[in-house]
């Protein structure tokens, strides 16, 4: 097995394997990639230690970026993966367990509704 082989294999694994339960729901939101303009998105799912959204334009692997949530600062994240105008990234931070919370509660109407988003 070359390096490259090992590389992707493990990048596969990274995608799958998450550090965070992530919640689906429907947040509207802004989102701005480094060097870009602002614009609206909705956010898909959202974990204490990344998001997924709606990105309109081609974002790539690595690319920083940062997701404005209602009430909440801007949060610096980076491009883990970007399909079919959809963009997952993972936080420079991870969010509060009480921000998250909270979050949750607004848009769910629960706190900790789990779902995992390969089954």
């Amino acid at each position: 097995m070359t390096k490259q082989d090992t590389n992707e294999r493990y990048e596969l694994a990274a995608q799958e394997d998450r550090c965070a339960p992530r919640t689906k729901l429907s947040i509207p939101a802004q989102l701005r990639p480094s060097g870009g303009r602002r614009y609206h998105t909705v956010v898909h799912d959202l974990s204490i230690s990344g998001f997924s959204a709606a990105a309109i334009n081609r974002m790539h692997e690595g690319q920083v970026c940062w997701l404005t949530l209602p009430g909440l600062e801007s949060l610096m994240a980076k491009v883990i993966w970007w399909d079919n105008c959809t963009v997952g990234c993972a936080f420079e931070d991870l969010l509060s367990p009480i921000v998250h919370d909270d979050i949750l509660r607004r848009y769910t109407g629960k706190a900790g509704q789990w779902y995992d988003p390969f089954a």
